[in-house]
């Protein structure tokens, strides 16, 4: 598949490529397994010299040793003596920078602490004597993000402020989502749609489905539930390692949210456990999943409610590891008529966070969220606020547009208007194909 997108962090990662002339800088590039992050730096780095250097879990001397070849491939010089250390490896790499100008890459970067954690300290030691008088641009690529987090964030560890920038990929936006999808022949919303809903916008997920005739979402689903399957196991594989040995707790809370459970009093109940600290770390430490308030809500409100971040997780938490067993036994038209059967209800949530997402992507708006009150009362999927323009678009989202009563929506929202006094406020009522009017590109026409 060809390179889309990422317009934005390439010409970042050029600027800092030419600074880096004068002297040294350092990138972080972090984000979830599958996001494009490796793609990304060589694509950025194809014009330039540059080494890659990926870090797999293996003792520090032998480690060494596939690096010193990979050096001997791209320079031209000899390596007298045996080097048994990566911070001799970093002080060569310094030292071939000083004449000329270096794109360095190392990929999982994290995995050193399972290796020789001393390995930041000692980075951080050559890096501070020696940024100013070399060419070297280095940037460290890693996928566990507590672990990404903690070396560059945590002002405990020694590489704590030393990254010149620090950037977490996201999966792609539904605007590109939609470049992918067209080049594949596949321009209507609903196929765009079922693609945003199950791969979240991972470049890796589309390119599998998209290289193996994988859409629209029948073909999707015969694709994803079989033998062999590359999906059948992805979840676990990454993030168990996040987790550790806690990793059970940790999928159950995740498997009651992508099944409805939002609230934490839901999931205690079930789990009978105090849910706080698991939650604070799945938010704030693995960043998984985040909360949501009612759009106005207060300062410290406790009207909130829980959601995976990820919509590949969220899937496979609601359809994949939830029917395990029957994974596992090989009956997966069992999996297929579950699928079939809730797919509609399970994807009526994330479709309203398609249009949250269209309609952040349009720019025109500030704010956007939804709303509710007490007891889940007067609920509404879209509230999008121009505080500059004073205009508030307030909007029911179905998959099923014909169900919507713009004048039950008027109703529901008497309270949340009265915070927005002196605003002009549109009801909408919106289905998937009015997503094509958040499409329209300039060059061409909306999907069909």
């Amino acid at each position: 598949m060809k390179f889309y997108n990422r317009e934005n962090e390439l010409k970042e990662l050029a600027t800092l490529y030419e600074q880096s002339n004068t002297s040294g800088r350092m990138t972080v590039l972090t984000g979830r397994r599958r996001v494009g992050k490796t793609i990304l730096a060589l694509e950025s780095a194809k014009r330039h010299k540059h080494l890659y250097l990926f870090v797999s879990k293996k003792a520090e001397s032998l480690l060494c040793q596939e690096f010193i070849e990979e050096i001997r491939r791209t320079f031209t010089i000899p390596v007298i003596g045996e080097i048994r250390h990566f911070k001799d490896i970093f002080t060569l790499l310094i030292e071939l920078s000083r004449t000329e100008q270096i794109t360095l890459i190392v990929d999982e970067f994290q995995d050193f602490f399972s290796i020789n954690p001393a390995v930041y300290s000692e980075v951080q030691g050559i890096w501070d004597r020696n940024k100013a008088r070399c060419k070297l641009n280095v940037i460290f690529i890693g996928s566990v993000h507590s672990l990404m987090y903690r070396i560059f964030q945590d002002e405990k560890e020694p590489l704590f402020g030393r990254a010149d920038r620090i950037i977490f990929l996201k999966p792609f936006s539904i605007h590109s989502i939609f470049s992918v999808t067209s080049d594949f022949g596949h321009t209507d919303t609903q196929t765009l749609f079922d693609v945003y809903a199950i791969t979240g916008g991972l470049p890796k997920y589309i390119e599998l489905l998209a290289e193996n005739n994988a859409l629209p979402r029948h073909q999707m689903f015969d694709f994803m539930f079989r033998q062999f399957s590359p999906f059948l196991n992805e979840g676990k594989s990454l993030i168990i390692e996040e987790f550790g040995r806690e990793y059970g707790t940790y999928f159950s809370i995740l498997e009651l949210i992508a099944s409805g459970k939002t609230a934490r009093s839901e999931i205690e109940s079930v789990l009978d456990i105090h849910a706080g600290a698991y939650l604070t770390r799945l938010e704030g430490e693995y960043a998984l999943i985040d909360r949501h308030k009612p759009i106005n809500a207060k300062p410290g409100s406790r009207l909130q409610k829980y959601y995976i971040c990820d919509n590949f997780l969220n899937f496979w938490f609601r359809f994949i590891y939830r029917n395990l067993s029957a994974i596992e036994t090989g009956n997966f038209s069992y999996i297929r008529e579950i699928v079939e059967r809730d797919y509609s209800t399970w994807s009526g949530r994330i479709l309203e966070r398609y249009f949250h997402k269209l309609f952040a992507e349009s720019g025109e708006y500030n704010r956007i969220g939804s709303y509710w009150e007490r007891g889940n009362k007067n609920e509404i999927d879209l509230v999008a606020v121009n505080d500059i323009r004073k205009e508030l678009v307030i909007g029911e989202i179905k998959v099923n547009k014909g169900r919507i009563s713009l004048t039950e929506l008027e109703k529901k929202a008497k309270n949340l208007i009265m915070d927005f006094q002196g605003y002009n406020i549109v009801f909408r009522a919106l289905g998937l194909d009015d997503s094509a009017d958040y499409l329209r590109d300039p060059r061409g026409s909306p999907p069909g």
